[in-house]
């Protein structure tokens, strides 16, 4: 009689526990979730049936391996926090040497102020009749330039402030496309002075303001003179 109510109570004992185990492992293990488990298990083993040293020596060192990984994650964690950290000051630190260089960045936008401006194209392979277009504010094509022929790489070209019939435009806001001869669109690149580097956050990383264009991610300079 006497064991068959153990037997009952084991039983119940037995359920609670695997409610406690999925409970836990509906999110990550920590070292509370672990020892609740191990704390539940003792309360509800059965007296007739204890549980095996061995087994109980074996979860106490699953416990000991689960402390030693969190705090290896730990100090990975905070390691790689300072390298991150260590690396992004560097790379500030690294692109100072810009300040006051000429770089080519991705433009579509050419904010023109009266003097001649050096652009580029990017082309993808080699192509004939590369077709430049500038347009002002109102998107009315004021210039188009001919490129002619260019191999893959970066095709420079210089506007001299002049539309089409030879007058001069006024100062503003313009805009630039390019297409190959088959009117495929290709990148335009706008060349500027670096007057400063910052930092702009985890999305943005390095970056370098560029005249007549603005902020540049570090790695969108397409060549440096």
């Amino acid at each position: 009689m006497t064991t068959s109510v153990n037997t009952t109570t084991s039983a119940a004992g037995t359920g609670s526990a695997a409610g406690a185990a999925t409970a836990a492992l509906g999110n990550s293990m920590n070292q509370a979730d672990f020892l609740k488990l191990l704390t539940t298990q003792l309360q509800s083993q059965d007296p007739t049936n204890p549980m095996d040293n061995s087994q109980f020596v074996s979860q106490l060192a699953q416990f000991s391996q689960l402390a030693s990984m969190q705090d290896l994650n730990t100090s990975v964690n905070s390691l790689s926090g300072q390298l991150t950290s260590s690396l992004q000051s560097s790379q500030v630190l690294g692109s100072v040497g810009l300040v006051g260089r000429h770089v080519l960045v991705p433009s579509a936008n050419l904010s023109y102020a009266g003097s001649a401006m050096d652009c580029a194209v990017g082309v993808t392979g080699a192509t004939a009749n590369v077709q430049v277009a500038i347009k002002d504010g109102a998107g009315k094509v004021v210039r188009t330039l001919d490129l002619g022929t260019q191999a893959a790489g970066l095709a420079r070209f210089n506007w001299d402030g002049m539309d089409d019939s030879g007058a001069p435009v006024p100062p503003g806001d313009y805009s630039v496309t390019a297409a190959d001869v088959g009117g495929n669109a290709l990148s335009t690149y706008v060349d500027g002075t670096v007057s400063g580097v910052g930092y702009g956050g985890s999305s943005v990383g390095t970056y370098v303001q560029v005249s007549g264009v603005g902020g540049v991610p570090l790695s969108a300079i397409a060549q440096i003179n």
